[in-house]
């Protein structure tokens, strides 16, 4: 996972192909953008424009992808993002999903597993003009509260991984 602001892009354009254009885009959208899904080189990259109120913890459930990258932007407003990497979530609750790329885990608990030396997720807080790149790699549980329940805007622009058909 990366988190950085969104003036500092140009240090990751290069970790995956499609990223350039990602952030590109990201930098022309604003809390006024429509909700829905914006088609920026076919079923290769796409952003998904999205307005929702910040939920309690305990109702957050960790997802992942396999063949999508994720670049999470907020717009408006402020969440957190639980995170753990995908090896400590082994207890699946929705499997993977092919046709739509996730599948849904429960949040981690207990001691750590071999490979994943975390026992619990780690809040990443995601203000205004910040953006998070989650990996395969990256179970993550998105729309946390923050500082309270909240309406958010946040874009996620899904690039697909180039090992992925």
């Amino acid at each position: 996972m990366i988190l950085d602001c969104l003036p500092q892009w140009r240090r990751y354009a290069t970790t995956l192909s499609g990223l350039a254009k990602a952030f590109e885009y990201l930098q022309t959208l604003d809390a006024g953008c429509p909700n829905g899904r914006y088609e920026l080189d076919g079923d290769r990259m796409y952003c998904l424009v999205q307005r929702y109120r910040t939920k309690p913890r305990k109702q957050a459930a960790f997802e992942a992808h396999r063949k999508y990258v994720d670049v999470q932007f907020m717009l408006a407003g402020r969440e957190t993002i639980l995170w753990a990497p995908l090896a400590a979530l082994t207890t699946v609750t929705q499997p993977y999903d092919s046709s739509r790329d996730i599948g849904f885990f429960a949040p981690v608990t207990g001691a750590p597993v071999t490979g994943a030396p975390v026992t619990g997720a780690t809040p990443v807080q995601l203000g205004v003009q910040q953006f998070a790149i989650l990996f395969p790699e990256d179970g993550h549980a998105p729309g946390v509260e923050a500082d309270g329940a909240m309406e958010v805007v946040k874009a996620v622009v899904k690039v697909r991984l180039p090992e992925a058909r």
